[in-house]
């Protein structure tokens, strides 16, 4: 099974949206976790109510610092999800994952309306939904690294 590490700054939803699409989808293919650089400290409220009704196990669910992985087992993949964490200057994992930027609007980013917050919370959790998807319908456990570098990099422009 293999560690991918979802990374954004607050990690309170875009990360955590990416990290329970691949625990409800992904079963025993890969193990997601995800984590900011400078955590909020909470789950974004729309967050978990779009992820409860899409039927998705909130309870595990926290907003937590990248330092947590630090002493982690190895990750094999990490994917930034916000464009803050894509520029910033990541910790060394060990094992020296596999990176890609498959960035999404920020559907919490307080200059929108709260009447449009919940459709911009549904657009976000379609674009990582798919991006997830179009990972997991492929033998990505049976790829080379190169191969599954470029495949990685190629989802994050869809």
């Amino acid at each position: 099974m293999l560690n991918v590490l979802i990374l954004c700054t607050g990690n309170s939803a875009r990360s955590i949206m990416l990290e329970s699409i691949f625990r409800h989808h992904a079963h025993d293919r890969l193990l997601a976790h995800s984590a900011g650089s400078h955590p909020a400290g909470d789950v974004n409220p729309y967050a978990l109510q779009l992820l409860q009704a899409k039927g998705h196990d909130t309870r595990l669910l926290r907003s937590k610092s990248w330092d947590e992985y630090a002493l982690a087992p190895e990750m094999d993949m990490v994917i930034t999800v916000c464009g803050n964490a894509a520029r910033e200057t990541c910790p060394i994992w060990p094992g020296a994952p596999l990176r890609a930027h498959w960035g999404v609007d920020d559907p919490a980013d307080p200059h929108i309306p709260d009447e449009s917050r919940p459709q911009a919370f549904d657009l976000a959790y379609h674009a990582l939904l798919i991006r997830a998807k179009a990972l997991l319908d492929t033998n990505f456990e049976e790829m080379s690294a190169g191969d599954l570098q470029h495949l990685l990099t190629e989802i994050g422009t869809k």
